[in-house]
C-alpha cells in the first residue's frame, strides 16, 4: 500500500495514512476516462429545440367549411399544418442524449482518476476541515495555506460550515464522498481527501 502524509488545515504533518494500490495506484488509461466523461457530460445536456404540434396550438377546432360543395379541398380546423399559425408535422421535440456505460467500467475509470492524481502528486489528506462559522474569508486563507487555488474537496460527510463558506470561492469545489465522479476529479488540478472519505472510498468498491 501507498503512505501518504495527512496534514491538518495549517500545513501541518500530524500523521501517515495507507492508500489501497488497487484504487489508488492503478495504470491509467486516458481512453477509459475520455469515454466515462463524455457519458457524463451527455447526461447533463438536454435537448432544447421544441415544436408546437397540432395538439399543442391555440385555436378553434371548428371546421373551417363543410365538407362538400365549395370547389375547396377539404379542411379541418384552423390547426391544420397545411394552414400559417398551424401545428408543425414531425418537428423537434425536447430529447435525451443520455447513454450507459457498463458498472465495471465505470468503477474503473473511478480509480484511474483517483490513480492519477496520486501519480501527479496532486492528491492531498487532511485530518479535518473544520471550520468555527460560515465564513468565505476563512476558507480562503485555509487554501493559501495548503497553496491550493484550483482544488476538489472530498468530505466523508455533511460539512456544512465548509459547504456553505466554498460556494463563492471560483476553482474550488465541495463534494461529499458519494457524489464522487470521474469529470469532477479530472476538471480540479488538485484532490484534496478529508481523512474520513478515504474509507467511504475504499467501502465504495467493496464487492
Amino acid at each position: 500500500m501507498a503512505v501518504i502524509e495527512v496534514l491538518n488545515i495549517r500545513g501541518e504533518k500530524v500523521s501517515e495514512t495507507e492508500l489501497p494500490d488497487n484504487i489508488f495506484n492503478i495504470e491509467v488509461k486516458k481512453g477509459i476516462l475520455h469515454d466515462v466523461v463524455k457519458m457524463q457530460l451527455a447526461c447533463r445536456r438536454s435537448g432544447t429545440a421544441s415544436t408546437k404540434r397540432r395538439s399543442d396550438v391555440t385555436g378553434s377546432t371548428r371546421k373551417l367549411f363543410r365538407q362538400k360543395g365549395t370547389g375547396r379541398a377539404r379542411r379541418g380546423n384552423i390547426k391544420s399544418p397545411l394552414l400559417r399559425g398551424g401545428g408543425v408535422v414531425f418537428g423537434p421535440h425536447p430529447r435525451s442524449y443520455a447513454y450507459k456505460l457498463p458498472k465495471k467500467v465505470k468503477r474503473l475509470a473511478l480509480k484511474m482518476a483517483l490513480s492519477s492524481k496520486f501519480q501527479d502528486n496532486q492528491l492531498l489528506v487532511l485530518d479535518n476541515f473544520e471550520l468555527p462559522e460560515i465564513k468565505t474569508k476563512e476558507c480562503i486563507n485555509v487554501m493559501k495555506i495548503l497553496k491550493k487555488e484550483n482544488a476538489l474537496i472530498i468530505t466523508g460527510d455533511l460539512n456544512q460550515n465548509l459547504e456553505l463558506s466554498s460556494r463563492n470561492i471560483p476553482h474550488i469545489k465541495v463534494l461529499r464522498s458519494d457524489g464522487l465522479n470521474v469529470y469532477d476529479i479530472l476538471k480540479y488540478e488538485s484532490l484534496i481527501l478529508l481523512q474520513s472519505s478515504v474509507k467511504t472510498i475504499e467501502g465504495r468498491f467493496d464487492v
